[in-house]
């Protein structure tokens, strides 16, 4: 891998950012990260230069949250929007999505496990998605998870 391998990871939470980050950089040292905080500070990252890789919370605010401005409309499939967004404008990045939850509420109020949601995005963007991952600051397992992704990928 080169030097230059870039990961665009998209996250509105610090600590979550911070850490993901911490662990990225300890299994790809020489990789140079991005953030972006927002569904469309996404879309403007990927407009701008294309990662060679996406680490993508699914729950994101539509715009960058800051004294100013408080982000917009939140959207627990921010992510999924992101993903079609990349779709529809023919950009092509592997994606590895990284949620703190264990379910989302659907519009009809029925919650959707991680396991319905991995089949919903594998359906629909089938050369883009990775991996979907649990996070957990408290556990291993997403370290885990991650670390096979980037494996299997040839990232290391």
């Amino acid at each position: 891998m080169s030097d230059n391998f870039t990961i665009l990871l998209v996250e509105d939470e610090a600590p979550k950012r911070a850490h993901i980050e911490r662990f990225v950089l300890e299994v790809v040292s020489t990789a140079r990260v991005f953030f972006a905080r927002s569904v469309n500070a996404a879309m403007d990252a990927l407009d701008a230069s294309l990662p060679d890789l996406m680490l993508l919370d699914m729950s994101l605010p539509t715009f960058d949250i800051d004294k100013n401005e408080a982000g917009g409309r939140p959207q627990g499939f921010g992510g999924k929007e992101v993903m079609r967004y990349m779709k529809l404008s023919g950009i092509s990045c592997p994606v590895i999505v990284i949620t703190g939850y264990e379910a989302f509420p659907r519009e009809a109020g029925k919650p959707v496990d991680l396991d319905q949601i991995r089949k919903e995005l594998a359906a629909e963007f089938p050369s883009m998605l990775v991996g979907l991952l649990h996070y957990n600051s408290t556990y291993e397992e997403w370290k885990n998870e991650l670390r096979e992704s980037l494996s299997k990928r040839g990232i290391q």
